[in-house]
């Protein structure tokens, strides 16, 4: 045997590669037992005297008590925010106004690992997403609008724009820190005071949030946050101090609050759900549209609005795609949201778990084909495997209705005619992909294509610079960029 035998005999090439774990550590966040009611500055007792538990949902086990307010409560939150604009908020300058807006986007990023932690600790996202995306964003948010504060008139030409009020916001539980950015920014920034409920399944950030607004020492009552229920949300939708009301969540609640406020001169903002398209045409880059595909629909385990829960892909290259498809999701790894290597975390709920798990059965007695990679879950918390179907009839309730889950349908085209009449058939209009490198295409797909947000050549990518809404029952209002300053304003 000579001596480079011998050599390359020494040196087997691996057959697969194994990650070690690399959890993140807890340690860096401490929680309360018990968190009462942020009002006026103030750490409040909820008159309703009811508490409840928030869960973790890799491990089902409870992280704190989190008070559940009532009327009364909310009232009292309405009222301090009520002060706070009249007592002089809206009256301080621009540019002081601004000064806040830096501060807590300065510590934001300085806590941005203490936020990151509890953001998967209590949603179960993982650790990467809400490292490098969550917190950059939701700092980014806060730097923009701090931008605007001074320079109101030069957005609105020619006419006066002037504050609200008290803004009534209600946040949902997939991106907890990130969308309490994007409305208590603008507000913020425009003048208004604020009362914010987040979801009760995600509450621990946004009372974390509230040491934020202590340590930046902004006046008293310009930020409450109330949490609870639905209740909650409902009182505060209703409430007669509140001048502007923001929801971000499911359509059926949003319908309801269109109703609710119907007649009475508050101004309203809706970004609900979606079911989008990411289109795939036969000249698109291949391995960079999937990693796309898998980008729009499992990050943040489909917990997104405007995740492309529909995949069209043009005839002539579906069976490679599917077949590259099916080879990238054998390389997921879910488990652990607090594991660096984690892909795909905790469903946030039981109740959603039973939901994906409801409409996956359906899809399956439809006769729709399943495939879901080998993965072995934890055994504690609330899991789903990635999964895709393919054989999809656009009829199916799979194609249809919202699943906010990692579930992805497949459906084909021919015709860019055909692509454009398939993704425009759905009751959402949020967002949408499109995967081609003819620009032409791109601009002509974007154009009749009926959808708040177009994607081209890449999926899930937010600026805030960038305004972000839907149509239909996706809802109205822009959230970001110019456009997410003018529902907080009324101009004279």
């Amino acid at each position: 045997m000579t001596e480079i035998e011998k050599r390359q005999d020494r040196s087997p090439v691996p057959s697969a590669f194994d990650y070690a774990p690399a959890p993140e550590s807890r340690e860096i966040v401490t929680l309360e037992d018990r968190y009462d009611l942020f009002i006026g500055g103030e750490w409040v007792e909820p008159k309703s005297g009811e508490y409840a538990p928030t869960i973790s949902p890799s491990s089902e086990e409870p992280l704190a008590e989190v008070a559940y307010a009532g009327a009364e409560d909310v009232g009292t939150a309405v009222e301090a925010a009520g002060e706070a604009f009249e007592d002089g908020w809206s009256d301080i300058t621009p540019a002081e106004r601004a000064k806040y807006l830096y501060r807590i986007a300065r510590i934001l990023q300085e806590r941005s690992r203490e936020f990151a932690v509890l953001e998967s600790l209590d949603g179960g996202k993982p650790i990467r997403e809400s490292r490098d995306v969550d917190l950059p964003l939701s700092a980014a948010h806060f730097f923009y609008y701090a931008g605007w504060a001074d320079k109101l008139e030069y957005a609105f030409p020619n006419r006066k724009p002037k504050a609200l009020g008290v803004a009534g916001q209600i946040i949902p539980w997939n991106f907890p820190l990130l969308m309490l950015s994007w409305k208590i920014a603008p507000a913020l920034a425009s003048g208004n005071t604020v009362v914010l409920k987040p979801a009760e399944s995600t509450p621990l950030t946004a009372l974390l949030f509230c040491d934020v607004v202590r340590q930046a020492e902004l006046p008293p009552g310009v930020v409450n946050i109330v949490t609870g229920d639905g209740r909650a949300g409902a009182e505060l939708v209703k409430h007669p101090g509140v001048d502007k009301v923001a929801f971000t969540g499911s359509t059926d609640v949003g319908k309801e609050i269109q109703r609710a406020v119907a007649g009475t001169g508050k101004k309203l903002t809706l970004e609900l759900g979606g079911k989008a398209a990411n289109i795939i045409f036969d000249d698109a880059p291949l391995d960079q549209a999937v990693e796309g595909i898998i980008n729009g629909i499992y990050f943040n385990q489909g917990h997104v609005c405007c995740a492309g829960s529909r995949l069209l892909v043009q005839e002539s290259i579906y069976e490679q795609v599917i077949a590259k498809l099916k080879r990238r999701m054998g390389t997921l790894r879910v488990g652990d949201p607090l594991d660096k290597n984690t892909d795909i975390g905790a469903i946030n709920s039981k109740e959603q778990l039973e939901k994906i798990k409801e409409l996956v059965a359906a899809g399956e007695e439809e006769g729709a084909e399943i495939f879901q990679p080998p993965c072995r879950l934890p055994e504690k918390g609330w899991w789903f495997a990635p999964t895709v179907f393919t054989n999809v009839a656009q009829s199916y309730r799979v194609a249809q209705e919202e699943i906010f889950g990692p579930v992805l349908s497949v459906l084909t085209f021919r015709t860019p005619d055909e692509a454009v009449e398939k993704a425009n058939n759905t009751p959402y209009g949020l967002s949408a992909g499109v995967w081609t490198e003819k620009g032409s295409r791109i601009l002509s797909m974007a154009q009749r294509l009926r959808a708040g947000v177009i994607w081209a050549n890449t999926y899930n990518r937010f600026d805030p610079a960038s305004p972000f809404g839907g149509y239909k029952e996706s809802g109205f209002g822009r959230e970001g960029g110019r456009h997410g300053l003018e529902p907080y304003m009324r101009f004279e």
